[in-house]
């Protein structure tokens, strides 16, 4: 037989999240994810083919009788772990200079999201640090975090826009995000986000025509020619920020341009934001805290992927988004390390910690909205999200008997987490 790219055999554990080719899970089903198990001495082996996709996954007497006499490029003797999909962040804010450290202390202090706004800081004080960094500066930045995000266990992560406000440096940071896609080993879904928040001396009828007219076009013009390759539209659909009519005409302008619908909604105020997403068919909607009863029933409806981010509700000491009821009324639910300024959390593992303990979801649930779901909220459930054959060979290799140890353990991820797999290449080892 001709050659593979790898082997991992002895597993204890594989879990595999789906075994019927599921785009999403929802409600019951996420209760009960796909798993193989060890059988006495015969333990788990997975296959990846030389394309980088899933060949075969099971028991490794029957991986070996079909595999034998097949040569890898890498053999990884996985006894006594746990094979888990790469894990897929829904939603992260990852190109920016100038950290916002002291408003931390301010938040400890009761200041809310929008009174640091309001002070000068937030997403404006970022913005001014963006506009002025270079591309190779916001680079370098980007590089060390999306790194970091590997070696928790990221395979794939959606990527903003949003600290320019203008056309120069929203542009920029596509370039930049760009340029990750191209050189570092972790797959991207990347976001316009220009209308992230009402720049400084502009109203925000000013901001919705300049994103309209002015942002939108250069984007066309960059994806047309081949310079960039941006797969979403995003909008803070917020109080004092966009309201739902700017929302809705902005959302409008970028599905013309090619984009999926994928925004900030419901988050401080009842935006009904919800409703508005499931009536524009939003891939995804990100937040939701402030989500009406009636959002979650058209967001059923709609099959509209709730993004939930359990980092900010805790940083800002928000209500929690009412994940259960989401859960319970079968709306699709994904997870995102909402990785930014304000909430700096490179760690799916710690998110999906947060979600039990916070958002009363069960680890199965978590695992679930932060794979096959997080797939599906960028659009890739078809390719990503659980290890199927015919799926991308993207997974995580524990050192611990059971998968669930990758959310119980509440730090030490770099001693537990042993490979990262992106496409049967390994991208990182503790070993």
């Amino acid at each position: 037989m001709s050659g593979g790219k790898l082997l991992v055999r002895g597993a204890r554990q594989a879990v595999l999240v789906c075994r019927a080719g599921e785009r999403a899970l929802r409600g019951e089903a996420m209760k009960t994810l796909a798993t193989l198990e060890q059988d006495g001495d015969n333990g788990v082996s997975l296959v990846v083919g030389s394309n980088g996709l899933i060949e075969a996954v099971g028991h490794d007497a029957d991986i070996q009788e079909k595999y034998g006499s097949t040569k890898f490029n890498r053999v990884i003797d996985a006894t006594g772990m746990s094979i888990l999909p790469g894990l897929i962040d829904g939603h992260t804010h990852p190109v920016w200079a100038g950290d916002r450290v002291h408003e931390f202390a301010m938040k400890l202090a009761g200041a809310t999201y929008m009174e640091v706004h309001k002070a000068g800081g937030g997403i404006n004080f970022t913005v001014e640090h963006t506009r002025r960094a270079s591309e190779d500066e916001l680079f370098s930045l980007l590089k060390d975090r999306l790194l970091r995000m590997v070696r928790a266990g990221t395979t794939l992560v959606e990527c903003k826009s949003g600290y320019g406000l203008e056309v120069e440096t929203e542009m920029k940071m596509l370039r930049v995000i760009q340029r990750a896609k191209r050189e570092l080993p972790i797959e991207i879904s990347s976001t316009f986000c220009g209308a992230h928040s009402v720049p400084r001396g502009s109203t925000m009828e000013q901001a919705t025509d300049d994103v309209i007219n002015v942002q939108l076009p250069r984007l066309r013009e960059l994806m047309k020619s081949g310079d960039l390759e941006v797969d979403n539209i995003d909008v803070f659909c917020e109080k004092g920020v966009f309201d739902v009519e700017s929302t809705r005409r902005i959302l409008q302008a970028g599905v013309e341009a090619g984009l999926a619908i994928n925004f900030h909604g419901d988050e401080l105020h009842p935006m009904n934001a919800a409703e508005l997403g499931a009536e524009l068919q939003a891939r995804a909607i990100s937040h939701l805290e402030e989500i009406s009863d009636a959002g979650i029933a058209a967001m059923a409806d709609s099959g509209s992927v709730a993004v939930i981010l359990p980092t900010t509700a805790y940083i800002l000491r928000l209500t929690p988004p009412p994940a259960r009821k989401m859960i319970d009324s079968d709306v699709v639910v994904a997870l995102g390390s909402d990785f930014n300024p304000n909430a700096f959390c490179l760690s799916m593992p710690m998110t999906m910690h947060l979600a039990c303990v916070n958002f009363r979801m069960s680890m199965n649930e978590a695992l679930a909205a932060a794979t096959i779901n997080a797939a599906a909220s960028v659009g890739r459930a078809e390719s990503h999200g659980s290890l199927e054959v015919g799926k991308v060979g993207d997974m995580v290799i524990i050192n611990a008997p059971r998968w669930e140890h990758l959310i119980y353990q509440l730090a030490g991820h770099d001693h537990l987490i042993k490979y990262v797999i992106k496409k049967g290449e390994v991208v990182h080892s503790a070993v």
